[in-house]
Formats: structure tokens, C-alpha cells, sequence
């Protein structure tokens, strides 16, 4: 078998046209001594002969002009047998017009028409039988040793996955069996592993069969199908890993790689599915433009940048004052869009007069500012450089954008801007009436994007509780009862591009993220995937709320309504007036105190711009 198999491989279309040939004659010969069983004059056998030359010579070539002998048979569909019987049929038209011409030598139509319907399936045949001995001598027997495996899903993904982790990685997987909801697959075998049962059945079978690892092959399940299979996982010890949508998966639409199955992401604990945006309008919003982005080394930003380059921007300016995720970004994208045009520029948006070289220079059209200071409790304890970056690097950077005539201004904002509790959120909410307040003054359009935590980006939650849960824990948890919004980092970035095409000036845009999600209940979660249970293998310890956090976020303030957009994911916040003079006199009070060596007078003076504000001004200055 294995010889034949390396011949069929090594002289493929020579071993495919020999065949068809077999098929061909094999058919002909067959119908010939049924029909003519009481004997077979001299004429018939000439007539036979010549027919069976022309009819393979044109089918064959039907064949080749089809490109039918460049499948690849082991991974064949209907829609291939289908295309090889057309031309098949096909080849077989020259045949019967060289009947009406040539009746002494090849056989009537009525015998041709038979003939060829029955070669046709020959061939046909032919090639499912290819494919059945490729699949099964590609299939090596059950593998011993690698961890005991759990797959769940019967479908075509698996079977694949399955095919490809026999082939390629024994070692790493031991399979025990499958679980299904199809009731019509339990109890049968699919390549030689039983269908135990349904997901119910997945903690009886884990216990039964000393599973050690469940791997989820369901790419086309939705988040709440998928929420609930990693439930029921979680109520066992296993290990737990996923193979991803079909789209990331499958190279060319035909195999699956077992290099594909990864760990359960925080993404797939969100109790909704991911927001997909429509980014069809960006084209022409980016497209040619010089696009300039502040802080474009940081999460945000440089996911921003990522974004941006795909819709072939005129220039994209990086700007960012830490050079080493500049850097590395800009590494990153000179690898990935190697004709973008890219500067990535060192510098600090508290520079008023390096702004305005920049801005000189680039001329942007579009400007996307998301350097900020962000983390809570650090900047509770340095509110002085929260409001240089945040308020005075934003005020710089928009005034700069003013001056210049920028055409769109997008604002990175949070949802801790409404009734803050910390000086981040006090800061980021008067990045927004700056914005706001500018826009009264200019013809650009100042927008903001206010949105809730960021997974995966620096100093966020998710990436804490694993590195916790690495080293064996304990796994910190401010209060048992706080709760967040959570988005991903593209998720973000593409709301920032969306509504840069959406603004026409003044508006703060919101998503809808769904539900809050409890921080306790999701690091359980990440904790039980991880193949650990809470409070035995791994403890998760409550250390309390830290200075200026509160126990939920809101992305509304009391004097905001919602308006809905054109994607209905987005919706805008009726903005707030903020008169530019005003604004201008409080920010001159807020920078006489920038070097007032008490946090809490800092606080004080944000305070009495942001009315919301409730600063906490008993937290511990050097905690």
C-alpha cells in the first residue's frame, strides 16, 4: 500500500490518466460481453477499439484543459467529482459527432451515449477510492503517550484537527475520545475515537478516562454556546485550550493545523460576542491622508497605528515620548506594510513648541491623541503629572491641531471620566471639555472616544491574574463585588477610526459593551481554565478597593442622553457646554498649583473644575 501510495504521489497525472484509460477500457469491455454474450463478430471488436481510442484521447484531454488532474483528491468535495464529470462528458461530444461521420468504424450513439455514462462513473469511482486510500495511509495508528486529550466537537474541524494531530503531533496529544451533542454520533467512532456523549457528559468522561486536557473544536460556535461548554469544562481540573474561528485557523480552507489550538483567552469569558465594526468608510477617510498618532507606542495607540496602516494613509506620523515601544512598533510595521509611509517621532506632548514643528512640518489632516497617563493608583499619588500630560499635553495638542486646521481631532477617553473618584478620570474629563470647548472656536472637529478597560493593554487586569496565576498564585482581587466594561484592544482602536468618520464636531461617542462583567467571577474562570481550582490549587485574595477606584464604572454622566448612529453598537452623548474662555481661565488656576508639593490641593483645584469630581483625599500619599 505504502508503495503504491509513493508511486501514485510521485507520477500523479501520469497515474491519473492511466487510470482514467483503465476506467475507460474496463467500462467498454464490460458492456460489450454483457450485451454481445452470445458472440462477439470481428466488427464489433474493430468498432469497440477505435471508439475506446477517440473517447480516451478527448476525454483526457477534456480533462487536462478542465485542470482536473491538479486536485488534490485526498481533500476532494462533490463540487470536484461534479467538474470532473462535466468534462468528462464534455470529452465525450467529439466522439459522437465523429459517429455521424464515421459509422463503419466506431459504435452507435445509443452504445456511446451508454458507455460513456458508465466510464464517467468509473472515473468517478476512481478517484473516491484514490482518496480513501491517501486519507487512510496518511492516518497513523493511535498514538501512546502526550497527555490525555478530550476533544469537543464532532464536526468537520475536528476531523481535521484530529487527522493533523495523528499525523503531526503524537507526542504532545493523546486523544481518548470525542464528545458531541449530535445524538445521532454517540456511540459510533470518528477516525477510530468513540463519541462518548454530549457536553453534559464532559465531567463523567473526564473522571472516566483521566482527561487531562479538553480541547473546544467548535469554530463556528457563538459566544453563548461557547460561554457554556467552558462552564461545564470548568467544573473539572483540565486544562483547557480552543481551536480558533475557521478564518484564523485554516491556511488554505482544506487542513487544520494543531499549532492553531491555543489557551482560553480572557475574550472568550466575555458573556457577549466580540463587536465587530464596519470599517468600509475608513477608506476614504484615511486613505492618502497624513494621519498623525500621539502616544502611538502605547496599547491603544499603537493598535491605532496597526488599524490605520491597512487603509494605506498618505503618511502615518508616530509620536510617542518612550522610545522603546516606538521603536518596537515601528519594527513591527515597516515589517508588515513595508510601502507605508511611516515616521515615528520622539517627542512629548507637554512640548508645546515640538508640537508645533510637528504639526508644521507633517501638516496632518487627521489626528488621533491617545498619550495619557492612565493608572489610577499612581497617578493618585502624582496627580501634579496626571494634569501635565493628560489636561495640558491634550489642551496643547488640540490647540496645535486648531491652529493648524487639522480636519478631525479624536480624543482617547475613558469611562472613569464620568463622576470620577480619581484624579485619572477627573483629568481625562477635562480632556473632554477642552475638546469640547475648542470645538466652539474651530473648524476642525473635536471628538471624543469614551470606552471601558482595555484587555490585554498595559497594566490591565487580565494580564496581572495571569502572571499571578504562573507563579501559583495568590490572585489579587480588590472587592469580591467590583465590576468593569470590557473591550479588546481592536475592538477599541476600531471605535476610535469609526467614529473619526462619524464626527461632525463635538460629540463624545460611547459603545455599547454589554454587560459589566464581575472581576471576582472572572478570575475564577481564568483560574478553573487554567487547570487550577480556586481557593485549593490557586487562592484568590481580596485586598480591597485602592485609592480613587470604585466599585463599578459608568458611561454616562446624569446630564447626557444617547443618541444613536448608524451602527448600532455606537451611540453619542449629547455634549455638555463648555465655554472656551472659561475653560481657559480654570486651566490657568489648575497650572498655578502643578507644583504644589500637597496632592490633595491638586486635587482641590481639579475639583472645583469638575463639579462630578469625588476626590479621595484621605488615601494614603505614598502608597
Amino acid at each position: 500500500m505504502d508503495f503504491l501510495k509513493k508511486i501514485f504521489k510521485k507520477y500523479k497525472k501520469f497515474s491519473l490518466i492511466f487510470a482514467d484509460f483503465a476506467c475507460i477500457v474496463f467500462s467498454y469491455l464490460t458492456f460489450i460481453l454483457i450485451r454481445f454474450d452470445e458472440g462477439i463478430s470481428q466488427i464489433i471488436v474493430d468498432q469497440t477499439f477505435y471508439t475506446v481510442m477517440l473517447t480516451t484521447v478527448c476525454t483526457v484531454i477534456a480533462l487536462i484543459i478542465g485542470r482536473c488532474y491538479n486536485t488534490l483528491w485526498k481533500y476532494s468535495s462533490l463540487r470536484e467529482y461534479g467538474r470532473t464529470m462535466g468534462f468528462f462528458a464534455l470529452g465525450c461530444v467529439p466522439a459522437l459527432i465523429a459517429r455521424a461521420f464515421l459509422p463503419d468504424l466506431l459504435l452507435s450513439h445509443k452504445i456511446m451515449l451508454i458507455f460513456g455514462f458508465l466510464s464517467a462513473v468509473m472515473v468517478v469511482i476512481s478517484r473516491v477510492a484514490i482518496r480513501m486510500i491517501l486519507s487512510v495511509t496518511d492516518l497513523p495508528r493511535k498514538q501512546k503517550g502526550g497527555v490525555n486529550t478530550l476533544i469537543v466537537g464532532g464536526g468537520s474541524a475536528a476531523k481535521l484537527l484530529i487527522e493533523d494531530i495523528l499525523r503531526n503531533q503524537s507526542h504532545l496529544y493523546s486523544i481518548v475520545g470525542i464528545i458531541d451533542d449530535n445524538p445521532q454520533k454517540v456511540g459510533r467512532s470518528i477516525h477510530g475515537y468513540r463519541v462518548f456523549g454530549s457536553r453534559k457528559n464532559i465531567p463523567a468522561v473526564v473522571k472516566e478516562q483521566s482527561v487531562e486536557m479538553i480541547i473546544i473544536a467548535i469554530p463556528s460556535a457563538d459566544q453563548a454556546s461557547l460561554q457554556k461548554i467552558l462552564s461545564i469544562c470548568s467544573e473539572t481540573s483540565c486544562k483547557i485550550k480552543i481551536l480558533p474561528g475557521i478564518e484564523q485557523s485554516m491556511s488554505d480552507k482544506k487542513s487544520i493545523s494543531s499549532n492553531a489550538i491555543r489557551d482560553v483567552e480572557i475574550e472568550d469569558l466575555l458573556e457577549r460576542d466580540p463587536i465587530h465594526l464596519d470599517n468600509q468608510s475608513l477608506k476614504s477617510q484615511i486613505g492618502g491622508k497624513t494621519v498623525l498618532v500621539t502616544g502611538g507606542g502605547g496599547s491603544i495607540g499603537s493598535e491605532l497605528c496597526r488599524q490605520i496602516a491597512k487603509y494605506n494613509p498618505g503618511k502615518l506620523v508616530v509620536v510617542d515620548c518612550y522610545e522603546n515601544n516606538a521603536y518596537d512598533l515601528q519594527q513591527e510595521l515597516r515589517y508588515q506594510y513595508p510601502d507605508l509611509s511611516l515616521d515615528v517621532i520622539i517627542a512629548s506632548v507637554r512640548d508645546q513648541k515640538r508640537l508645533d514643528e510637528l504639526f508644521s512640518h507633517y501638516r496632518p489632516q487627521l489626528v488621533f491623541h491617545a498619550a495619557a497617563h492612565k493608572h489610577v493608583p499612581l497617578m493618585e499619588v502624582s496627580p501634579q503629572e496626571a494634569i501635565k500630560n493628560n489636561v495640558f499635553g491634550t489642551f496643547n495638542t488640540a490647540l496645535t491641531a486648531h491652529k493648524y486646521q487639522v480636519e478631525k481631532f479624536v480624543l482617547i477617553s475613558t469611562d472613569k471620566a464620568v463622576n470620577p473618584t480619581n484624579i485619572m478620570g477627573a483629568t481625562k474629563r477635562i480632556c473632554e471639555m477642552i475638546t469640547q470647548s475648542i470645538q466652539s472656536i474651530s473648524e476642525t472637529d473635536f471628538v471624543a472616544v469614551r470606552f471601558g478597560n482595555v484587555l490585554g493593554s498595559n497594566g490591565s487586569v487580565i494580564p496581572l491574574f495571569k502572571r499571578q496565576i504562573q507563579r501559583g498564585g495568590p490572585v489579587t482581587v480588590t472587592h469580591k463585588d467590583i465590576t468593569r466594561y470590557f473591550m479588546t484592544i481592536p475592538e477599541a482602536s476600531q471605535l476610535v477610526l469609526q467614529a473619526a468618520s462619524f464626527a461632525t464636531g463635538g460629540e463624545i461617542f460611547v459603545l455599547d459593551m454589554g454587560r459589566p462583567v464581575k472581576i471576582y467571577d472572572l478570575a475564577e474562570k481564568l483560574i478553573r481554565l487554567s487547570g487550577y481550582t480556586p481557593g485549593k490549587d490557586i487562592e484568590i485574595k481580596v485586598s480591597g478597593l485602592r485609592p480613587g477606584e470604585k466599585l463599578y464604572e459608568e458611561l454616562l454622566m446624569a446630564e447626557e442622553g444617547l443618541t444613536n448612529t448608524s451602527h448600532n453598537k455606537i451611540f453619542i452623548g449629547q455634549p455638555i457646554a463648555c465655554e472656551y474662555e472659561q475653560l481657559t481661565r480654570q486651566l490657568e488656576d489648575l497650572k498655578a498649583v502643578l507644583y504644589d508639593t500637597d496632592p490633595d490641593s491638586v486635587k482641590k483645584a481639579v475639583a472645583a473644575m469638575v463639579d462630578t469630581y469625588s476626590p479621595d483625599l484621605d488615601c494614603n500619599k505614598t502608597k
